[in-house]
């Protein structure tokens, strides 16, 4: 079921009833939240505001790795969800999103992207 985010007919602090000016709109909509998890890949395409198309990552198998030092950009397979910062459920459940730690084939490497709303994982290695 879907949430909205705008409450249009709330309470008064008095305890009177405050009536709606209008009806909800499409955009005030919320979505649950699309949490990327390891496995074979499953991307979901979804209608967003103004026509447009947002891809998003169900199940992710790889990233894209950067390494600075060579500055060099490879497909890597993800291993494992190392740590993630965002929420401590998200780390038991290997949850990737924005600044979670993978372990690589090339290494530690951090996501800079967001696999949920981009469709995408870009990842950087980091020095040990």
């Amino acid at each position: 079921m879907r949430k909205s985010i705008e409450n249009l007919a709330g309470r008064k602090f008095t305890g009177g009833r405050r009536v709606a000016m209008r009806d909800r709109r499409k955009f005030e909509i919320d979505r649950y939240p699309n949490e990327a998890i390891l496995g074979a890949i499953n991307v979901v395409t979804r209608r967003v505001r103004g026509n447009n198309v947002k891809s998003a990552f169900k199940t992710v198998e790889f990233a894209n790795v950067a390494d600075p030092a060579s500055k060099t950009v490879v497909r890597s397979k993800i291993l494992q969800v190392i740590k993630n910062s965002a929420n401590k459920d998200y780390e038991r459940r290997g949850v990737l999103s924005k600044g979670a730690l993978l372990e690589t084939n090339t290494g530690t490497a951090r996501v800079i992207s967001r696999p949920g709303q981009h469709g995408t994982v870009n990842a950087v290695l980091i020095k040990q």
